[in-house]
């Protein structure tokens, strides 16, 4: 049975993955809401179920290996990976940029799907994609989770997601909640 929009954010519910309060993202920007796929992937029923459908909306591209970002992606990568029958590979920040290593390779022969847990401004999907195509191999998409960005082409690539989620972001000098002095939490995988 496909998972919808709804039963996916249910399932973050679920899980205590849906958090609200005053977050420093990843980006460095804040927000009041954060998806922490941690606690939904640390099921491997429910990250079985999240690989499987973003495999089936995303075996039409044919990729030959899916490559994600460490930390946030690993799991998930693993997990659609699994579902097209391809390999998975993950790129890690050595000496402050994405690169990869443990005897991963990439080639011309590769179609390469990045896959990400929760993209918001695209950054570390872009770099993925980067290390990639500097490999030569070609990058067809990007698939996650949820997408919480507005802007449709920071990725400049086709991008499917399990759930849309507009969830304001903003930079820390005009933050509302940095107004109020309600302490940031940082919760991510990046300190």
């Amino acid at each position: 049975m496909p998972l919808d929009s709804d039963a996916v954010l249910d399932l973050f519910r679920r899980s205590g993955a849906l958090l609200e309060g005053h977050f420093k993202l990843t980006s460095g920007l804040h927000s009041e809401r954060y998806l922490q796929s941690a606690l939904v992937l640390q099921y491997p029923d429910l990250a079985e179920a999240l690989g499987r459908e973003l495999g089936a909306r995303t075996a039409h591209m044919q990729p030959t290996a899916v490559l994600s970002p460490a930390l946030g992606g690993i799991v998930i990568g693993q997990e659609v990976a699994r579902a097209l029958g391809v390999r998975a590979l993950f790129v890690e920040r050595q000496e402050g940029a994405l690169t990869l290593r443990r005897g991963f390779t990439l080639s011309d022969a590769d179609r390469v799907l990045v896959v990400e847990d929760v993209l918001t401004t695209g950054g570390s999907t872009r770099e993925t994609a980067a290390v990639a195509q500097a490999h030569g191999a070609q990058v067809i998409g990007a698939a996650v989770i949820v997408d919480r960005g507005a802007d449709p082409a920071r990725l400049n690539l086709p991008l499917q997601a399990l759930v849309k989620l507009e969830v304001p972001t903003y930079a820390p000098d005009v933050c509302p909640l940095c107004a109020k002095n309600v302490p940031v939490v940082k919760p991510g995988s990046r300190v």
